[in-house]
This record gives structure tokens, C-alpha cells and sequence, in this order.
């Protein structure tokens, strides 16, 4: 799988190299337009800049492919103890003893605290946090972790500790679909966990209830997610998750 750089940000950029321009030829002398102008275009112009930094990102079956500013390198999977994506949208690796000194543990395993080295910011890149998700889960051999709150105490049958706002899905209804996929994970009945499957599915189709305070949606649908792919898994031991 490889990961493309997000764009989002460079019309912004343009706007503002171009808006300054425009102030330091167009508008009268003064120093706070002076300043406004050249703040505009430093701010616009190391956007741009950035963007035009060499990138790459490859998530394959020997490992990952690194190229971008402060990491370049192909790392095996046997090179990192664990992998792990956070709540901050950073995956971080925990090296082994056969990491290469190159790369710099400049961050923190999510629950122990170990020295990890930060691989990839996933707020810039165009793919969903989830879609990589999916590829280290596949290739990784086992080390990855999503350590994402919800989706993280899913999978250890913890209870979840959704973040509560305005305009968030309905409590009662979110509940509901959690307990029902939990207890179908905790039989030993294939049919009754693609069943639990379907529900769910269905009840996302039709839109879930949106309340005026309710859990944060963002976090339930990952949470959903992982849910179903685990309902999905008919292999799944009844030992991995225990209903809430």
C-alpha cells in the first residue's frame, strides 16, 4: 500500500503568498501592513515549500518504505518490536535491537511509555487512519496495535470510554449496537456474529440517531469498524473480547 501526501493544505498557501504580494504592491506604506504582508507570505511560503519536500510511504509485505523530512529508509518488520497507531493520528514504532541507529526515538509507546520512533504523521497524508490500520494489520506480522481509545478498549473488552459533545450519535443507541456486537463475540456461534454483523451495518445504512449531546461520531465509527471486523472474523476465539 502506498500513502500519498495530503494536499489540503496548499490552497491556503497560495492564498497567502499571494494575498502579501498583493498588499506589499497594492496597498499604501505602513509597517503594520509591511508586517502583515511578509508574515503572510514566510507562513504561505514554508507550506509550500514543504510540499515540494520528497515523500514516500510503503506499507509492504517485507516492511515500510520511509522517505520524508527526518526519516528516510526500507525498515523489515523484524526491526520494530511493536508498531502502534495513537489517538493523535501518529504511528510510532518500537525498535528492535536490529533498528538502525537512524532512526531517532523521539516519542512514546502508547501504554508503557517506551522510547518509540514516530514513522508517520497520518493528518498528511490523503488515506484514512483506518485504511492504514487495515495494511499493518495485514502485513505487519502481528506488531501492530491500534491504540486508538475506543478502539483500543474494544478489543481488550474494556469498557469504552466515548468522548461526550453536541452532536454526537445517541448513547442509548450506540450502547445498543456495542452490547450486541460484544455479546455475539462472546459465543461461540459464527451465524449469530454475522447476524450481530448485519444489524449493525444496517443500523449505520439507515443513519444513526444524532442527539444534541451524544458520543463524538468520529470515535464510534471506529469503534463500529473494528466491531465488525472482528463479527467478520468467524474464527475469533470467544476469549479475545467479553461483552461489556
Amino acid at each position: 500500500m502506498e500513502l500519498h501526501r495530503s494536499r489540503g493544505a496548499l490552497p491556503l498557501a497560495n492564498a497567502c503568498v499571494v494575498g502579501g504580494l498583493m498588499v506589499l504592491v497594492l496597498a499604501d506604506s505602513g509597517l503594520l501592513r509591511l508586517l502583515v504582508a511578509v508574515g503572510a507570505i514566510l507562513v504561505g511560503g514554508a507550506v509550500l515549500v514543504n510540499a515540494l519536500r520528497p515523500f514516500r510511504f510503503g506499507i509492504e509485505p517485507d516492511g515500510l518504505v520511509v522517505r520524508r523530512p527526518g526519516l528516510r529508509g526500507t525498515y523489515r518488520w523484524e526491526q520494530f518490536e511493536a508498531l502502534a497507531l495513537d489517538d493523535a493520528g501518529r504511528l510510532l514504532g518500537l525498535p528492535s535491537a536490529a533498528c538502525p541507529p537512524a532512526a531517532r526515538t523521539t516519542a512514546r509507546y502508547p501504554g508503557d511509555g517506551r522510547a518509540a520512533v514516530e514513522l508517520l504523521d497520518l493528518t498528511q497524508v490523503r488515506e484514512s487512519p483506518d485504511e492504514v490500520a487495515a495494511a499493518l494489520t495485514r502485513w505487519s506480522g502481528g506488531r501492530f496495535t491500534d491504540a486508538r481509545g475506543p478502539v483500543a478498549a474494544l478489543r481488550s473488552g474494556a469498557e469504552i470510554d466515548f468522548t461526550i459533545g453536541l452532536r454526537g450519535y445517541d448513547v442509548r443507541a450506540v450502547d445498543r449496537l456495542i452490547a450486541l456486537g460484544r455479546e455475539a463475540l462472546a459465543c461461540d456461534d459464527p451465524a449469530r456474529r454475522l447476524a450481530a454483523r448485519a444489524e449493525i451495518e444496517q443500523a449505520r445504512s439507515a443513519g444513526l440517531l444524532v442527539a444534541l449531546r451524544g458520543y463524538q461520531t468520529d470515535q464510534v465509527e471506529r469503534a463500529l469498524d473494528a466491531l465488525c471486523a472482528a463479527l467478520t472474523d468467524t474464527d475469533t476465539s470467544t476469549d479475545r473480547t467479553t461483552p461489556a
